[in-house]
């Protein structure tokens, strides 16, 4: 029994074939999703022999998302939700379909890939959000929690496998191959989608368009509690997030090994799915918004300690104790995310949610690299990972709120004031 209360919740999964369905397909999507994007970083570099051309992908990634993000809120406010995951995934099957018509030609102009990652992207943008306001309307509050675990398990997951799969596979097929397994479990993901019931928004809807994004954007800010989460992770990631400097600590405590590198690459991940796997007692966390500042402060730590040690064990120790803390983090703001929102304004926060876990990391990478470039890879780590801390204690200290929110707080909390 005490392993099972330690054990991931799979509860959510057992009463709800609707949710099992779907999580089902996300998983297979995932996968194949991360195989794709190793695959356009392999082929970018392949045509143009440019790092920085590989980081344009990611600048491919994140402008359409950042514009289109508030906008793609409001309409899944105003929609039927599971209607327009339907159009979405379909759309980004036929991106997936498109990415292995063009490397089965032969394709080397650049401007190709970016235009399709950017179209991905964009439908992204609205497909992500939108898939997000199903959990609380498939499952009880009391497995929020849960289910919020079960979908960071099945990311971290994609994360290490996919990868790898792809590795296996572009050897004897190309690139081309990944292409053409994305798209095919893209169909997974249809599946699960297409056997939920109808989504239409509860309550009162407003009409897309920048009014009611606005409007989205004014709830999240009226919410002390909404807005102290987000400020959290916009904390860790800005200050604290060590992607970016995996090559240079490499080649500075490893010499370069390209295995080592891979090993750094999957420290964060194979703490996220230790994380998960041991993530049954997040579902009994009351004070969620205290847990998502200390999870914060305790990533934080881990990479100050990343930025210290020089072992190859110690370091990989590290970052993997700070993938659980991203774990916890997560599993507990989107559990505050989903209940502390009515379903009317669901869309528009989990579309700014999206813009700040996906998006934001990017500006810490960023970050990271500049330092790092003017004084030393151990002291943008170390110095991030600090002000990693303070951030995540100022938030406390400044937004009370977040330190006294309770997982049995009513929504109206988070209501915005009536005009």
């Amino acid at each position: 029994m005490a392993e099972r209360r330690l054990l991931a919740d799979l509860t959510p999964l057992r009463v709800s074939p609707d949710y099992r369905r779907l999580t089902i397909g996300t998983a297979l999507s995932g996968i194949g999703s991360t195989m794709a994007t190793f695959a356009v970083a392999l082929q970018v570099y392949v045509i143009t022999g440019s790092s920085a051309a590989v980081g344009g992908v990611g600048l491919a990634v994140a402008l359409p998302a950042l514009i289109a993000g508030p906008f793609a809120g409001s309409l899944i406010d105003a929609v039927d939700r599971r209607r327009l995951v339907l159009v979405t995934t379909s759309a980004l099957t036929g991106a997936s379909a498109l990415f292995a018509v063009q490397a089965y030609l032969g394709n080397t102009h650049v401007w190709v890939l970016y235009g399709l990652v950017a179209v991905q992207s964009t439908l992204g943008s609205v497909n992500g959000p939108a898939r997000r306001t199903f959990m609380p309307r498939l499952l009880p509050k009391d497995q929020i929690p849960a289910a919020a675990a079960l979908s960071m398990m099945t990311m971290h997951t994609a994360m290490l496998g996919g990868p790898l799969l792809a590795g296996l596979v572009i050897p004897l097929g190309g690139v081309k191959v990944c292409y053409v397994v994305d798209a095919a479990t893209f169909l997974a993901a249809l599946y699960g989608v297409a056997r939920l019931p109808a989504m239409p928004p509860e309550g009162a809807t407003a009409r897309p368009g920048l009014a009611a994004a606005v409007a989205g954007l004014r709830f999240v800010t009226r919410s002390r509690v909404l807005t102290g989460v987000l400020l959290a992770d916009v904390s860790a990631t800005v200050f604290a997030m060590p992607v970016a400097l995996f090559p240079a600590l490499n080649a500075e405590r490893f010499h370069g090994s390209p295995r080592t590198l891979g090993l750094l690459g999957a420290g964060l991940a194979i703490g996220g799915v230790v994380g998960t796997v041991f993530s049954g007692p997040l579902g009994r966390v009351q004070r969620q918004g205290l847990g998502v500042l200390v999870a914060g402060a305790a990533w934080g730590a881990a990479l100050t300690g990343f930025a210290l040690v020089h072992t190859l064990w110690a370091t990989m120790a590290f970052l993997v104790l700070a993938g659980i803390a991203d774990v916890i983090s997560v599993v507990l703001r989107t559990t505050i995310v989903q209940v502390a929102t009515p379903d009317s304004y669901r869309g528009r926060v989990n579309a700014v949610e999206m813009m700040v876990g996906a998006n934001v990391p990017q500006l810490g990478n960023f970050r990271a690299g500049l330092v790092a470039s003017a004084f030393s890879p151990a002291a943008s780590a170390g110095v991030g990972g600090v002000m990693a801390v303070i951030g995540a204690t100022a938030i406390g200290i400044g937004m009370p709120a977040v330190a006294h929110y309770r997982a049995d707080d009513e929504v109206s909390e988070a209501q915005p004031a009536r005009r």
